[in-house]
Order: C-alpha cells, then structure tokens, then sequence
C-alpha cells in the first residue's frame, strides 16, 4: 500500500538505475482536443490560458476547506528549457528553478554525457509525476515539434497506462491537476517552452525503473 506521508524526492541529478533494463516502447498519438480530452487541451493564446488551481484537500475529509481558503497559491511561469549533452536529456524549469535528467538515447549506463553515440531519436524515460495542486501549460517559443508522455489520473498507474503525444509546435499543451507526466521531449536538439503551473508545486512520483524494472521508451520522431 502506497504511503500518505511525504517521501524523498528522486534524485534527478544522478538517478540510480540498474543495467540491462528493458525498454517498453510507448505508443504515439497526434495531439488533438479529441484525442486529448481527459488530459487536456491545446492552446493557441497561452499568455491568457487559465491553470486550474486545486483546492487542498482535507486530512479526512469529514469536514470541507472553508469556501474560498486552500486555493490561493496562485500560479507561477517562466521558461522550461530542454537540451541534449551527448546520450542525455536535460531539462531545466526555470519557473521553479529546477534541473533535472529527463532520460537518455541509449541505455543509461552506456549514455555518454558529451558526445552523441546514436540519433537523438528516441527518450528512455525513467520518471513521470504529476501535480495534485493544479495544472500545466507548455507552449513552444520557437515552434519546435515535441513529444509528451501523458497517463490518465491514478496512483496505481502502470508503464502502460503512457502514451506519447505529438505536438507540432504551432500549438501549446495544457494538462489537467493530476495528469501523469515528464516535461516535454523536443524533436530537436533544444527546445525553450513557457511554462505556467501551480505555484504550491506539490509533485506525485513513479520510478519506472525502481518500481517496475524498466524504462518507458518515447519516439522523437514526426509520426
């Protein structure tokens, strides 16, 4: 049974992940608001989008959060990079001023943090979240393609529960509160997004490596 106290926050810098896991390959699909409904939606005017802002919840839930009190936190922006170091994904949340190893083009123990080995074409993933205190916006500030791993809400989720979204750039993507995912891969060697969440930033980890032995394969490739 999974715990409701906190627990410690992977270590994004140097995830410890064992050799020889198997790769999962995650499906594709074209980013639509058909497509999407139950994550989110696509926006074209991101710098008026609304971010849903959850109320906390209660300790029991005998008693409600007094109307208009535990949604105050507001939201925060700022730019989301994303870039290649040889095999490694990088990703830097400037809102909230985090830097983090998104995953790798090779196995991680063969990646090589300064020079590419392979084509840039794939992401082995070995983390997703999700934010229980409100919503996410990426929107491309250079119309660069990207892909998104994305599953629907639930703490019981399961590796293939993801699926990849293509984006292609002309568009931005918001996600509902609680929606599994890990930033936005582009389809380039960089890319920058602005990005607008919950300011609270609570975060909800899977470790697809620690607790499934594997890592969850995203395609970088228009499909």
């Amino acid at each position: 049974m999974l715990s409701s106290n906190t627990v410690k926050s992977p270590d994004f810098l140097n995830p410890d992940i064992p050799e020889d896991l198997p790769h999962l390959d995650m499906p594709v699909i074209i980013a639509t608001d058909a497509a999407l409904k139950g994550y989110g939606r696509l926006v074209t005017d991101y710098e008026n989008f609304p971010v849903e802002i959850v109320t906390w919840p209660t300790s029991t839930g005998a008693r409600p959060v007094d109307e208009g009190t535990g949604n105050q936190g507001g939201t925060v922006d700022g730019i989301f990079e994303f870039w290649w170091e040889g095999d490694v994904l990088w990703g830097r949340n400037n809102a909230v001023k985090d830097t983090y190893i998104l995953g790798w083009s090779v196995s991680p123990e063969k990646a090589d943090r300064k020079m590419a080995t392979r084509e840039q074409d794939q992401v082995l993933l070995w983390h997703a979240n999700y934010h229980p205190d409100g919503g996410q916006l990426f929107y491309s500030l250079d119309g660069t393609p990207f892909m998104v791993p994305l599953a629907l809400p639930g703490d019981d989720v399961q590796p293939e529960d993801f699926v990849a979204f293509y984006c292609d750039g002309t568009k931005g993507l918001y996600i509902h509160p609680n929606i599994w995912h890990e930033g936005v891969f582009p389809i380039r060697e960089k890319g920058r997004f602005y990005d607008r969440q919950g300011k609270v930033h609570a975060r909800v980890s899977v470790n697809f490596a620690e607790e499934f032995g594997l890592l969850l394969r995203v395609p970088l490739k228009t499909p």
